[in-house]
Order: C-alpha cells, then structure tokens, then sequence
C-alpha cells in the first residue's frame, strides 16, 4: 500500500511540475492589447506575482505549490483509515472462527494486534522444533527390547504413513496376529503398552526373567521424578523433569514395579519376587546422580541395593551406551540394535539401558573426585565433572532399549501441506537420527514422494575408516571435505533443475552441521538450504539449533 501511495504522489508532483512550466511559458507569453492582457478574464492586475508576465518564473513556482494542494485529493490518504478498519474486523474474524478454536484447553484463537494477518503474509520461512511443536510432546511407552527380543503390540502413526506410502492400505491394530492383552479401564497416560508376554506378572515365566527384572528395576530406580500419592484413592502420580522420563516410571508401575516414595537419601518400589510370586517392597539407597545434559545424552545414578551391593544404572542414546558397554556385557548388542533401528524407522525415541556393579574402593574414588568437582567454583567446573564420570560410566552391562512415542498434533500433516502450496519453506530442527527424522517427515507432510532429496551425512566408508584409525585431525579434515564436496553437489543439483517447479529436500545429520556451519562454508549451505523447500537437520544439539536459527534471520 505505502508503494501504491508514493507513486501516486509522485504523478501529482510530476503534474504539478510540468503545469507549472507550461504556466510559467503561457504566463511570460502573455501580451497586452489595449491597456489589457490577453486573460484580462484572470484579473492579472489584481494578483501580485500570478499571470503577471514580467514576473513569469516565480508565478510559475507558486502556481507549481497550488497545484501540488488542489492535485492532492488525488492521493487517497483515507485508504490508511479504511485498511486499519479492515485489519481490525480481520482480527475480530480470527477470534471468532470456529476452525480456530482449541477444544482440548477450551480457548479460542486470539489474535493480539490487529497487524496479524500483515505479518503473516511476510513469513517465506518457518523454523520449527519436532518435539511440543509437531508432536504433541506428551510420550507414550509404546514398545522396547528386552534381553535381545523385542516387546510391545502397537503400531505408531509413522508405521501407518509408511504401509501408505508403499502403497498398500494403513495398518490397522487388527492387521496383527497376536493376542492383544485386554486393558479394562481408562487409559493410563503415558503408557500404551500392549504383549501378554510380560503383562500381569507373566515376565516371571519368561526365560530372561532376571535380564527384564533388572530391566524394570532400573526403569522404577533410574531416574529424578517425584511421586505424589492421592490420599483418597491411593494412587501414585510422577512429577518428572520430561515426559519421557515420566513415561519411564508410569510403565514401570504399570508392568508390576511401583515406584512410590523419595527420601533424601533412597528410593522405594514395590515389585513382584520371583521365589515367593508376592509383592515385596524393596528400598535402594540413593547415593549419586549423574545428571543428564545434551553433551552426554546420557542419564546415571548410583546405589545400593537391600543386599548390600554398588550398582550404577544407566540409560542414554544408542551411539554414545554402545561404545561403553564391557566385552562381557555385549551379549543382545546386536539383537538390541536392529530393534532399535526398527523403531527409529517407526518415529520412536529410543534410548539404552545397562547397568554394572561397582566396586567399593572404585566408588570411594569416584566419590571423592566427584564432590570435589561439584565443589568446585572453576570455570572449567563442567568439564571436571564429566570427565569423572565419564570413567564411572564404563563397562556397563546391555539389559535393553526403550521405545517411546511422540504423537503428532492433529491436523499437522494438513497445515505443513497448505504452507507448502503457500510457498513457504519449513526447516525442522530435531535430536531424533536421521533415519526417524525422515519417516517422520514422511507422516508430517514435511516430504513428499515428488520431492528429489538432498541427503548429508558422514556414514560413507572412507569416513568410516578414518574413525576407526583414530587420528582426530585426519578425521577432522575428510569429515569436513565430504561435507564441502556434498553441499557443492547439492548445489549443482538445484542449478540443474533451473527454473523448473521440482521440489527439493535437504536432510542433514548433526555431525556434518557442525562443519556445514563453520565460517567458511556456512554461506554455500544456506544457498543450499534456502532453495530447498523442506529441511530437515537431524542429530542436531541446541547450540546448532541456535547457530541456524541466528543465520536464517540474518538472510
């Protein structure tokens, strides 16, 4: 609107000013006839400067600022008024829309500045989390691997867009031939666990019984939640740091091991024994946490059981439990990850279980070293402490690996559709592995089967056997040429393609971000990126998550 209004007042200027020179002319031109000017109708005697012709020049000049004021109705400055009236009945449309409204918290949409819909039509990129944002960011224990065989009856949404997109019909849970376990009652939130095999007490019949004891035991122990109990009905709810966490300790319980108080100094669980087939309660002494951060995407704690013995319990991610595990503790290593694999293909979050024991004289140093580091008041205070841990958490012993699912928001694949045809570019920023980022885009919309995708990554064999020579500058240096040579090929792609409407799709692990976004290269990426119509940054940890969002707003 503001373009429209200039070049409007700029065909008033350019009027007024060639009308004003033609005056000037006409005005000097002007001759008198008997005592009288050839306008005697004008009055030119009664004006001081206008039609005055030995005054033609600033006649011509104040002829130009009147006619710059009777031309300036030309401009339609109550166009201003009248699209703020518009913006507001836009607003108050907004609010009062139906299809907006949020029936699970009862609120409609509220548009909060009448400007709304002008800076929406602004938007040509959208930067967007996975978790909370595309999933609803409430988890739910869907499945795991226990003792290398795999648990858990249910079919996520990705499986089903995956059964679609290979072309045959969705899944459906009647499509499986198993026995589904009859759950009477409401739905326990955060648990969507279904196999007979281990529900009801029945993991007592099963041949690992003491691997899937160990298992839930670690699931009811390894952890930060706070349970609270209702006095009235008894029942046990969990404050946990994250829903997966909370996720954890629900199915715990619901699988027979009942976390159910926190001291200061020890946890307490109810769980069925296996020689006696009752349940006992059971009370581990809490001696260390070791937290979780997104650097060591892992979670630890340290106790002693009623019989007296050091355990170190841990659960984390699957690349960084599998290189710690002990020569001896490898024994469902590959079962487990091919389990894993399958459910990161199905859009589940994954993580690793293992424990050890600990020796005495080994904690008594570890504890030592680790107060001092907590203690500390250095700069360097972090590092400290994951270095000591970092030595604790070694040689553990493999019991299994989680599965937990994130839904997607309703109506999420429709809205990612619309912006597509919208010509809005989406860039998903997520921790998942590049494997379930893809799959889940696939469910979201955010690819599609006519796009050509632009793949990164540093899983080829040259890069692979640089890693296990070991030598971090070599590595270093081939990982960041890959990386180059890959964005240049991606570019020449998209050169390729020229004017045409083939959409493209880049997908980039963490690892190759991180060198995609030194200095040097990050420009030629974005080039990339930007003429991409989905993104897809996967493995990727906070910082990087902050880096892109820094540099596409600086574009």
């Amino acid at each position: 609107m503001d373009k429209i209004i200039y070049l409007m007042f700029g065909l008033v200027f350019l009027m007024s000013f060639i009308g004003s020179i033609i005056f000037g002319v006409e005005t000097r031109q002007d001759k008198l006839t008997n005592g009288r000017t050839e306008r005697w109708y004008l009055k030119p005697d009664d004006a001081t400067i206008f039609f005055d012709p030995e005054r033609a020049p600033m006649a011509a000049v104040y002829h130009f600022f009147t006619a710059v004021m009777l031309y300036g109705y030309f401009i339609p400055i109550s166009l201003y008024v009248s699209i703020e009236l518009v913006k507001v009945l836009q607003s108050v449309f907004i609010n009062r829309d139906i299809h907006m409204y949020y029936e699970e918290t009862d609120k409609p949409a509220q548009a909060r500045t009448s400007n709304l819909n002008e800076e929406l039509g602004m938007v040509h990129t959208i930067l967007s989390d996975k978790t909370g944002t595309l999933t609803c960011n409430s988890m739910e224990f869907i499945k795991c691997s226990i003792a290398g065989t795999a648990y858990g009856r249910g079919i996520t949404e990705v499986e089903r867009a995956m059964a679609v997109r290979s072309g045959g019909s969705p899944l459906d849970d009647e499509d499986l031939d198993v026995v589904v376990v009859d759950r009477s009652g409401p739905k326990v939130k955060g648990f969507n666990f279904e196999d007979e095999r281990v529900m009801n007490g029945s993991w007592v019949k099963q041949p690992q019984a003491a691997v899937l004891q160990k298992f839930f035991r670690l699931l009811a122990v390894c952890h930060t939640a706070i349970p609270e109990t209702d006095e009235e009905t008894g029942n046990v709810s969990y404050e946990a740091e994250s829903p997966d966490e909370a996720s954890f300790v629900v199915a715990a319980r619901e699988l027979g091991f009942e976390f159910f108080n926190r001291s200061q100094n020890g946890i307490s669980f109810r769980e069925l024994d296996l020689v006696t087939g009752k349940n006992v309660e059971r009370v581990y002494k809490l001696l260390n946490v070791l937290e979780f951060n997104s650097s060591r995407k892992r979670m630890s704690v340290i106790v002693r059981d009623d019989d007296g013995r050091l355990l170190l319990l841990s659960k984390g991610a699957d690349n960084v439990m599998f290189e710690r595990l002990a020569k001896n503790g490898r024994q469902f290593e590959a079962k487990t990850q091919e389990h894993v694999n399958q459910y990161a293909d199905a859009g589940l979050r994954t993580l690793i279980l293992a424990y050890r024991e600990v020796d005495e004289n080994e904690y008594i140093e570890f504890n030592k070293g680790f107060n001092e580091a907590k203690s500390s008041v250095s700069e360097d205070r972090e590092a400290l402490i994951d270095e000591i841990t970092d030595k604790m958490e070694r040689d553990l012993i493999l019991l299994g690996a989680t599965a937990v699912e994130d839904k997607l928001q309703n109506g999420v694949p429709e809205c990612i559709d619309k912006l597509a045809q919208a010509g809005i570019k989406i860039w998903v920023l997520t921790g998942d592995k590049m494997e379930t980022a893809i799959n889940i885009g696939f469910a979201s919309s955010l690819l599609r089967q006519e796009m050509k995708q632009i793949i990164i990554n540093l899983e080829t064999p040259h890069i692979k056997s640089l890693e296990k020579s070991g030598v971090k500058d070599e590595i270093e240096l081939g990982s960041r040429e890959s990386v180059v040579k890959q964005i240049e090929e991606g570019r020449a792609l998209l050169d390729a393609s020229g004017a045409s409407s083939e959409a493209f799709a880049l997908i980039i692990d963490g690892k190759s971000l991180t060198y995609a976004l030194e200095d040097e290269i990050k420009k030629t990426f974005l080039d990339l990126a930007t003429g991409c119509a989905s993104v897809i940054c996967c493995r990727s940890s906070p910082k990087q998550k902050a880096l892109l969002q820094s540099f596409t707003f600086s574009l």
